[in-house]
């Protein structure tokens, strides 16, 4: 049988002013992800063939979010808010041309929405349902609309004062067959106190039409609309729990799970340890067997098999660890690659650098890659030993096997095998301490007493 074409309409229009931020609502991250981006990633695995993205105008950065999150996404603009029906008619072209059978309209600040809920939302207009209602039961109903079903059937969408209690609560979510969809999409009248055009009114709309609807239950997480900063927050950890749930799943060793933050795209091997108060940043990738220590930071980072990083590490964009890789305690590495088996044990920065395999960095060591106006390299051979204490000013190479002496500042390059010294000579007199020390106490004995 032929798969069923879907096209998601994702509806993003909307400012946010509650933020209490310049940035549209859909923009604020969780786990490291735009809010629009979680929405896009959902209805993508939902198994979408189609999306169309409703942006404001003047959301020049909402839809260039949209294309990076989604490159396929077509982007549509409501020119007035006009309701959500109104935002959804703003994409009738993708509808008209595409022709799906099934429509999936999906709000943009609702990021904990699970593909499996779409799924279970669109399976009713396989079995002949003109419309299918997200509905849910929350721990505190208060302020939602109401879900009214009569004998299976979903006969309206009610107002919280116009209904029963005990009524299940309307999530917004809703798909449409397609071949019904505009039809009924464009009785929809604003005959309202606002004037606008609410899409909820589709149910009432289907039945006259001797059209079926019917809800289908989800959860509350599944239709959590943000508006403040309050409920990003609620709504970070809720996304968190999901992501140290689905790391552990996965064979993850998380020590104190509620004190790792994770992003939504953050990548684990097998037999990975993570400690206590560890924060991965966006785009990193955590090989089998990897060691992350407390209180380190990573972001944009690839850590090898075996690697151990931290205590109290931070690894930026563009560190690559190879495998077996040590890097330790208040160490920094950014834009550097440290090939296998090197060490960096304490209290150093590695940028823009490659450490050969088997070296070893001194604690204290500095690669000076910055001069004011640009960035340069550090190339590191293997089985290289760097004293503490040292700075590396780039560009600057340092051969295989080769040692620097500690306390050194490198300007130049060094030979494979030589050893590199860069400080001045050491001056020792004998007595000189002992001298200074009875000067002093001759001083004090002169002074003057006060009274």
């Amino acid at each position: 049988m032929k798969a069923r074409s879907c096209l998601a309409i994702v509806l993003a229009a909307g400012e946010g002013t509650r933020m209490r931020s310049a940035r549209p609502k859909v923009m604020h991250a969780l786990a490291g992800r735009s809010m629009l981006a979680h929405v896009l990633a959902a209805v993508g695995a939902a198994g979408t063939t189609a999306t169309a993205v409703v942006v404001g105008p003047k959301q020049d950065e909402v839809a260039e979010e949209a294309k990076r999150a989604l490159p396929g996404a077509e982007i549509f603009v409501q020119h007035a808010r006009k309701g959500t029906a109104h935002a959804v008619l703003a994409g009738k072209a993708a509808i008209a041309r595409k022709k799906p059978d099934d429509i999936l309209i999906v709000f943009g600040d609702t990021p904990l929405i699970a593909p499996a809920t779409l799924q279970r939302l669109r399976a009713p207009l396989v079995k002949g349902a003109a419309i299918a209602v997200l509905a849910f039961r929350p721990e505190n109903p208060t302020g939602y609309g109401r879900v009214i079903v009569q004998d299976g059937a979903v006969v309206a969408i009610r107002e919280e004062a116009d209904a029963n209690a005990r009524a299940l609560c309307n999530g917004g979510i809703m798909a449409f067959a397609g071949k019904h969809a505009l039809a009924i999409l464009e009785k929809i009248g604003n005959a309202n106190r606002k004037h606008e055009f609410y899409l909820t009114d589709a149910v009432a709309i289907a039945r006259g039409m001797k059209l079926a609807a019917v809800a289908v239950e989800g959860e509350e997480d599944d239709v959590r609309g943000i508006n403040t900063k309050a409920q990003l927050a609620e709504a970070e950890s809720v996304t968190q729990q999901r992501l140290r749930k689905a790391a552990l799943e996965a064979g993850v060793t998380l020590i104190a799970p509620e004190t790792v933050y994770l992003s939504a795209d953050t990548k684990f091997g097998k037999d990975v340890t993570v400690e206590p108060y560890v924060v991965f940043g966006e785009k990193v990738k955590v090989d089998d067997s990897a060691v992350i220590r407390s209180f380190s930071h990573l972001t944009g980072a690839h850590v090898g098999r075996g690697a151990i990083v931290g205590p109290f590490a931070r690894l930026r964009p563009g560190a690559k660890l190879h495998e077996d890789v040590h890097i330790g305690n208040f160490v920094e590495v950014k834009e550097a690659t440290v090939e296998a088996g090197a060490k960096a044990n304490h209290l150093s920065y590695i940028g823009d650098a490659t450490v050969g395999a088997g070296s070893n960095i001194g604690a204290g060591t500095i690669t000076c890659n910055y001069d004011g106006a640009g960035k340069h390299r550090t190339e590191i051979g293997a089985d290289v030993f760097i004293g503490s204490n040292s700075s590396l000013v780039a560009p600057v190479k340092i051969g295989a096997g080769a040692y620097v002496g500690s306390g050194s500042v490198i300007t130049a390059n060094v030979p494979a095998d030589a050893l590199a010294l860069g400080r001045s000579r050491q001056v020792v007199k004998e007595g000189w301490a002992s001298r200074l020390r009875s000067l002093k106490n001759l001083r004090k004995k002169q002074a003057p007493t006060r009274k």
